[in-house]
């Protein structure tokens, strides 16, 4: 009985560990429908994936680039997208545990650095988004619709522009399929990729090219995609524009409270749940943005 004392008063009853007032508890509910959602879109990604696996696009090789860095640095600019954002989920933390202390100076602080990683994430997310458009290297799409890639004598990708002589930044036409063939037959050191990941050499790849070639592919849309299956494309811009839709929600609710904290709003309440309830989405669109990196960029 003596140890059973030393626990209290909470024994006697009427204690609520899991009291939640009404605002949080609905957020909680928006946000497990909200996973519901993500989880459908993220399953539907995955079976398509794994449905195409033989020509499904390699994300090492489509997310290559960094900006103002020349060369290939896969999978760095995205990696660098997630530790922002990741970052922001942590002065978040800080912004909440200063509102408990009703230390208003701090909280504005914490808050708007969280603001800043949100938008600078943003800023990232519309580069990659032009990048990913505009294209790079371009493609061969075939009569049977898949895409295949030039290569090397290293068997690397190679650009189409760099074969055409032209620069991808300033050249906004589509180039002559009669015109690209006759140039590739007359590079001996290119070859073809396939859209199931085997290789051609160059003479192979010349009457190949001759039977099978239908279109010259520059960039991507919802309709075509120099990467690979149409289908990535479609999912890169709806799986990354919804997500991309809530950190900018995020961003907008973030500023709005900012301004509530320096106006003294929530010191007049006399609490700061409100930035908890924000702290809440903003952790969730953070911990989505891992499993959308996960399944997007890794597997």
């Amino acid at each position: 009985m003596s140890e059973i004392s030393n626990y209290g008063e909470a024994w006697k009853g009427g204690d609520k560990p899991y009291e939640a007032s009404y605002g949080k508890l609905m957020m909680w509910f928006f946000l497990i429908t909200d996973t519901l959602t993500f989880t459908a879109f993220l399953g539907s990604y995955g079976f398509s994936r794994f449905y195409h696996e033989d020509i499904w696009p390699v994300p090492e090789d489509v997310f290559t680039h960094f900006p103002f860095f020349h060369g290939d640095h896969p999978l760095l600019f995205v990696a660098l997208m997630t530790f922002i954002l990741i970052m922001s989920s942590v002065t978040m933390v800080l912004a909440v545990n200063y509102g408990h202390k009703m230390q208003k100076s701090k909280v504005i602080l914490w808050l708007s650095l969280t603001i800043v990683g949100g938008a600078t994430f943003l800023g990232s997310q519309a580069w990659e988004w032009g990048h990913f458009i505009h294209g790079d290297r371009g493609g061969i799409k075939l009569e049977n619709n898949e895409v295949i890639h030039l290569v090397d004598q290293e068997q690397e990708l190679y650009s189409i522009y760099d074969l055409m002589g032209a620069d991808s930044y300033t050249h906004h036409g589509g180039f002559n399929l009669d015109e690209f063939k006759e140039e590739f037959r007359n590079s001996k050191e290119t070859g073809l990729r396939l859209a199931d990941k085997s290789f051609l050499d160059h003479n192979k790849s010349v009457e190949y090219l001759d039977n099978h070639a239908n279109k010259i592919l520059l960039g991507s849309n919802l309709n075509e995609n120099e990467y690979g299956h149409p289908l990535f494309a479609d999912y890169f811009f709806f799986i990354t524009g919804f997500h991309g839709f809530h950190v900018f929600s995020g961003v907008v609710l973030l500023i709005i409270i900012l301004i509530n904290v320096i106006k003294g709003t929530y010191e007049r309440r006399g609490h700061y749940e409100m930035v908890e309830k924000v702290g809440l989405y903003w952790h969730f669109v953070d911990l989505v943005w891992v499993f959308v990196f996960t399944f997007f960029y890794l597997v």
